[in-house]
C-alpha cells in the first residue's frame, strides 16, 4: 500500500475534547504518527454520552483513532521531562489547556520555540489568549451564541437554535489542520516552525458566510427562516407521505424541470416565480403550490426521479439510515476495523490515500510502550509509574458496545 500524505510526520496531542483530538485525528488518517497524552483524570469526552463503552464513548472515539495513548500527570516534574523526551523530533504540537498552563510548566510556545525552532505548535483556545476576553473559557455552545451563529438558526418565529452538531469546534478542527500543514509547508523552504493560533471565535466567524460579508459590506441583518433558504427559492424541505424531501432547484433550468415533474408547468411561467429574485419574494405562495404537489407523493420515489433529472433533491435522512446509503458506502465512508466502526476520511487522495491503522485506545494504552520507545529502561518505567508521574492502562484492549444507548 502507498505511504500516505504525511508518514513521517510526528505529532504529539496534548489536547482534549473535540477541536484538537479531532485536528490530530485527521493528521493521524493520513499517516502522521501521533500520541495522544491523557491525563490521569481522562479527556472528559469519555464522559460525553450516552452511548457508552468500558472507558470510552462514541464522543470520544468519533476523534481519536490512529493515535498511540500515554497517560502522563504533566503536573509531575517527571512527566514534562517524558513530555520533552517526545517533543525531541516531534514535528507538530497541539494544545489546548487554559491560557497559561503551558507557560507555567515551562512549555509554552517561546520556550519550546527556542529549544526547537523546526516546531509547529498548533494552541486552540475559546477567545485567544489576549484582547479583552483572552484567555475566558470557550466551548462550542458558546460560541454559537456568541459568534452569530444561533441567531440565524431556527424558524423565523421561533427562539434562537444551537446548531445540531458541535459546528465550531468541528470548524476549529479544520481550521487547525490547515493551518498546521500550511505551516509545515512553509517550513520547507525555511527550516523554521511556527505558532498556528486557532480560537473558537475566529473559526465560528469563519462559518458565518454569507451572513458575515452581507452585514460587514451592506449592513444587513439576517433573520431566521428555518429550513428554506433567504436567498434561493424554492430551497426547503416538503412534506411527503413518508418523510420529508428536501428540494433545492437554485436556477431556471432546475425550477422548470421540478414544475414538469410535479405537473405544474405553468408555474414556470408565471410571473411571480420567473426568475429566482421573484421566487423569493413570493417563496410563501410557491411553497403552498410545491407542498400541496408533494404531499400525497412517495418522497423517495421522487427525490430519486427529481434527481436524475438534474433537480437536487433527497429525503431528510436518519443518521442511521444514511450510514448504509449506497452512495456513502461506495465512497468508502464508513470504516470498520476490529471492534471499531466509524465515519471515513473525507479527504480523497487517489496516489496516497489516508486510513484506519487503530482503533481509539483506552487512556494509558500505550504508555509503556511509548516510554520504551524514548529510552527508558524498565525499572525507570516502573518508577514513573510507581510516582504517578505515568499511569498505565489495567486491560491493553477494550470491547464497544454500541448498542448501549442508555
Amino acid at each position: 500500500m502507498a505511504e500516505s500524505a504525511l508518514t513521517g510526520v510526528r505529532v504529539v496531542d496534548l489536547s482534549r475534547v473535540v477541536a484538537g483530538p479531532l485536528c490530530a485525528q485527521m493528521l493521524g488518517d493520513h499517516g502522521a504518527d501521533v500520541v495522544k497524552v491523557e491525563a490521569p483524570a481522562g479527556d472528559e469526552l469519555r464522559t460525553y454520552g450516552p452511548p457508552f463503552g468500558p472507558g470510552t464513548s462514541a464522543y470520544f472515539d468519533g476523534a481519536n483513532r490512529n493515535k498511540q495513548n500515554i497517560c502522563l500527570d504533566l503536573g509531575h516534574p517527571a512527566a514534562r521531562e517524558v513530555l520533552l523526551r517526545l517533543l525531541d523530533g516531534a514535528d507538530v504540537v497541539i494544545e489546548n489547556f487554559k491560557s497559561g498552563t503551558m507557560d507555567r510548566w515551562g512549555l509554552g510556545y517561546e520556550t519550546l520555540a527556542a529549544e526547537h525552532p523546526e516546531l509547529v505548535y498548533c494552541r486552540i483556545t475559546g477567545f485567544g489568549v489576549d484582547g479583552p476576553l483572552g484567555g475566558a473559557p470557550g466551548y462550542d455552545a458558546l460560541l454559537q451564541a456568541y459568534a452569530g451563529l444561533m441567531s440565524v438558526t431556527g424558524e423565523t418565529d421561533g427562539p434562537p437554535t444551537r446548531v445540531g452538531l458541535p459546528m465550531v469546534d468541528l470548524a476549529a478542527a479544520m481550521m487547525a489542520f490547515s493551518g498546521i500543514l500550511l505551516a509545515l509547508h512553509e517550513r520547507q523552504g525555511s527550516g523554521l516552525g511556527q505558532l498556528v493560533d486557532c480560537t473558537l471565535l475566529d473559526s465560528a466567524l469563519g462559518l458565518l458566510h454569507p451572513h458575515g460579508s452581507s452585514a460587514a459590506m451592506y449592513g444587513g441583518r439576517p433573520v431566521r427562516v428555518g429550513d428554506s433558504h433567504g436567498g434561493v427559492a424554492p430551497y426547503q424541505t416538503f412534506a411527503c407521505r413518508d418523510g420529508r424531501l428536501m428540494i433545492a432547484a437554485n436556477n431556471n433550468r432546475q425550477f422548470a424541470r421540478l414544475c414538469a415533474i410535479l405537473g405544474l408547468g405553468h408555474l414556470a411561467e408565471d410571473p411571480r416565480f420567473v426568475d429566482n429574485n421573484s421566487r423569493v419574494a413570493n417563496k410563501a405562495a410557491l411553497a403552498e403550490f410545491l407542498g400541496a404537489a408533494v404531499a400525497d407523493r412517495a418522497g423517495a420515489g421522487l427525490g430519486d426521479e427529481l434527481l436524475a433529472a438534474g433537480v437536487p433533491a433527497a429525503m431528510v435522512n436518519e443518521v442511521p439510515e444514511v450510514l448504509d446509503l449506497p452512495q456513502v458506502r461506495h465512497r468508502n465512508m464508513v470504516v470498520e476495523l476490529d471492534d471499531y466502526r466509524g465515519i471515513g476520511i473525507p479527504i480523497a487522495l487517489t496516489r496516497t490515500p489516508g486510513r484506519v491503522r487503530s482503533v481509539p485506545a483506552l487512556r494509558g494504552a500505550d504508555t509503556e510502550a511509548v516510554l520504551a520507545r524514548l529510552g527508558y529502561e524498565a525499572a525507570q518505567i516502573e518508577d514513573l509509574i510507581a510516582a504517578g508521574a505515568a499511569q498505565a492502562a489495567a486491560a491493553p484492549h477494550r470491547e464497544l458496545h454500541p448498542a448501549n444507548a442508555g
